[in-house]
């Protein structure tokens, strides 16, 4: 896989950070505001050192009820202490009042009158220690991340995205052109979820650069852009939209190729084409170019040299991308392994 580039990075700055319950927390921001009433039990539940799938795995054996009768809304890290909402039905809160688990905490129990379904989240919160950080370089990482909130971050999909294997998009590839067959329904969504972001991730370095060169570091526009506005309603308006795109009210996409789904035009498809595969048959999306960081906070503890950064991302973002912007590094899982 190529480097992924960025727009904004301090770039002489190392430090280091780790995915473990202690230096790595995150918070899931629902969509929902949840009533207080209604046949499902949304639960609010914090989890460390396991997946969602693996604490859903445990709901489950514990109710007596398939995994999939378990709604969630998104996954959250495994090696991190991370907080969630799961719904059941409401025939369960006398079960869920007695729940004990050493890695699984029940934070809170309320009502609604649906369950949680996946992607009913906006975001999530960050909280994340960086670690061989002086008191200047703490100064630079925070006005730099500040810089990219109001400039915009590279939607990159990250490392987390691509699993353990670096042959994972060739076999994805292999999949898709029928050289390799795979039987677990599983594993083939994952592959086509690799083959689709790598794609974008090569499409987008290619945007950035353009962005470096022509457009001193800032996200250059492109005639027949695709942007999506903040319902996520998708539009190519026949003049570029540069004061709602300043304004954040809109923000260009990128493709994930497959069936059904808008392509460029003009301009911007002559750089797009370059990523796409109109024979893939598993559904198209567009995926947002920039995101922008929201809600940073920075906190220095000189005898540790050590600064807590905190942030809020839109949901489907990775915030190791956003520190690899900072530092200008590209991270992979050997790099964040528990300290």
């Amino acid at each position: 896989m190529r480097k992924r580039e960025y727009l904004d990075s301090v770039g002489d700055i190392e430090f280091k950070f780790y995915q473990n319950k202690e230096d790595f927390v995150v918070d899931e921001i629902p969509s929902v505001e949840f009533k207080g009433k209604g046949n499902s039990l949304i639960i609010h539940v914090k989890k460390q050192e396991m997946t969602t799938w693996d604490m859903i795995a445990v709901f489950s054996e514990y109710l007596g009820i398939p995994a999939q009768k378990i709604g969630y809304a998104g996954l959250k890290d495994k090696h991190a202490t991370t907080t969630q909402y799961i719904s059941v039905d409401v025939s369960y809160e006398r079960m869920i009042k007695q729940f004990r688990h050493n890695q699984i905490e029940v934070m809170n129990i309320t009502r609604h009158s649906t369950g949680i379904r996946m992607g009913d989240l906006t975001g999530n919160r960050f909280s994340i220690n960086l670690f061989e950080v002086d008191q200047i370089d703490a100064g630079r990482i925070e006005k730099c991340a500040r810089k990219i909130s109001k400039n915009g971050l590279p939607n990159y999909f990250g490392f987390q995205r691509f699993g353990r294997d670096s042959d994972s998009f060739k076999q994805a590839k292999d999949m898709i052109n029928g050289e390799i067959f795979i039987e677990d329904s599983k594993v083939k969504n994952f592959l086509i979820s690799i083959y689709q972001s790598e794609f974008f991730n090569q499409w987008l370095r290619e945007r950035v650069e353009i962005s470096q060169d022509e457009n001193n570091r800032k996200f250059k526009l492109l005639d027949g852009d695709i942007y999506m506005d903040e319902k996520g309603k998708l539009s190519t308006p026949k003049i570029m939209p540069k004061k709602d795109y300043e304004a954040k009210k809109l923000v260009p996409t990128g493709l994930l190729c497959g069936r059904d789904v808008f392509r460029a035009r003009d301009e911007a498809l002559e750089i797009e084409a370059k990523y796409d595969d109109e024979f893939l048959q598993e559904k198209g999306y567009r995926r947002e170019a920039l995101i922008y960081p929201k809600d940073i906070e920075c906190k220095y503890v000189k005898k540790q040299t050590m600064l807590n950064i905190s942030f809020t991302l839109p949901k489907g973002s990775y915030a190791t991308v956003f520190l690899e912007s900072i530092a200008d590094k590209n991270y992979s899982a050997k790099d964040v392994k528990k300290k």
